[in-house]
């Protein structure tokens, strides 16, 4: 049980850095990469944690969220859900918001 709690905590944390990493990535300064790398960093470590946990304690009734990926298919979806979700935000931040901070050549 403590291991269980732990990763979740781990993955929150690392979530949690995620958020604030890319929200400080932009700022009055201009673009910071390092933290943008970091905040792309974080987000794959916390779907490699929720994998990790679902690999470890689905089906054993630790938790009623981590018992609906029972199977190596569903577990599959939390890798993929993080690579979609990074790569539909660095399009976000490409598109939208990094637009904004590079001067435009003219």
């Amino acid at each position: 049980m403590i291991a269980f709690t732990s990763l979740l905590v781990l993955a929150i944390v690392f979530f949690v850095a995620h958020v604030a990493l890319l929200f400080t990535s932009f700022g009055k300064t201009g673009f910071n990469r390092k933290k943008y790398f970091w905040s792309h960093l974080t987000l794959w470590i916390t779907g490699i944690i929720a994998y990790l946990v679902t690999v470890l304690y689905a089906g054993k009734g630790m938790n009623e969220t981590v018992d609906l990926f029972d199977t190596g298919g569903k577990q599959a979806l939390l890798l993929l859900a993080t690579v979609v979700l990074s790569v539909v935000a660095h399009t976000i931040v490409k598109l939208f918001i990094l637009p904004k901070y590079v001067p435009q050549k003219s």
